[in-house]
């Protein structure tokens, strides 16, 4: 049997860059490391090669060249082992189970024991407290997405990827998730990787934001977010958070300019 709990993982991309059958070049040769229990927020422009990005640390997307170790290992082989679990923004619930049944499997997979209590008490953090057993057709888009958030925290893997978790959530859920389901992976130490395109939510989620060119990717800025944890929705207002706030949205501006600009200008 697996343990219980994954460790979290160093994560480093060394000249990672991927080009699509069709010709288009999603990423453009990046090195960047992950720290082990860190969370890293990833923001762009729509369409710049993030979830490239998270697609090929998750293993689901293999580099054109370069490559993406975890711990020294191949994502394959952190998958293997159970040790990351990928929330993305369709949620790809199996229809046929419900939303407990969803996580039961998801813990099932990979070899976790199966808290019924502790599958209750995520169901009802993630604000589907009497839903648990409710297939997902009976569930609208939001209430679905809530629930594959559910199902990747509930393996505690050591490695989190999260592709836009919240997008399909309201903005009040939005809210309460993003202040709520941190705790989770941070009492668990887990390596957190959120690609977002909220900035404000970049910031107050995160302990690093990487901003990334319009495509093909490339690191625009490397943003330290040295803001006090346990964060609430409304440190997004006080002058710390603002600061940084500003500073994401400048670095993303510049990446913009500089894409605009003449080869030989840049």
């Amino acid at each position: 049997m697996a343990p219980d709990r994954t460790p979290p993982p160093e994560v480093i991309c060394t000249g990672l860059a991927k080009v699509f059958d069709s010709g288009t070049e999603a990423v453009q040769s990046l090195d960047l490391t992950f720290a082990a229990g860190q969370t890293t927020a990833l923001v762009g422009p729509s369409g710049c090669g993030k979830s490239t990005v998270l697609r090929m640390i998750a293993g689901l997307e293999t580099p054109s060249s370069g490559e993406v170790q975890i711990d020294g290992a191949p994502p394959a082989e952190t998958l293997r082992k159970a040790g990351l679990s990928v929330a993305f923004q369709d949620p790809s619930l199996l229809p046929w189970r419900s939303v407990r049944g969803n996580i039961e499997l998801a813990l099932s997979l990979a070899r976790r024991p199966i808290d019924a209590s502790a599958i209750d008490q995520l169901i009802a953090l993630v604000g589907l407290d009497g839903f648990g057993d409710t297939r997902p057709a009976a569930l609208s888009g939001g209430m679905r997405q809530r629930a594959a958030i559910a199902r990747a925290l509930a393996t505690k893997p050591g490695l989190l990827l999260l592709d836009e978790p919240f997008g399909a959530v309201d903005e009040l859920t939005r809210q309460q998730l993003a202040q709520d389901l941190p705790r989770i992976w941070e009492a668990q130490g887990t390596t957190t990787v959120l690609v977002t395109h909220s900035v404000s939510e970049a910031v107050l989620l995160s302990d690093r934001v990487i901003v990334l060119s319009p495509r093909p990717a490339k690191i625009v800025a490397d943003i330290d977010i040295a803001l006090p944890r346990p964060r609430m929705a409304e440190m997004v207002r006080e002058t710390a958070a603002t600061d940084l706030i500003e500073q994401v949205f400048t670095a993303l501006s510049d990446g913009m300019a500089a894409a605009d600009r003449p080869l030989a200008a840049q």
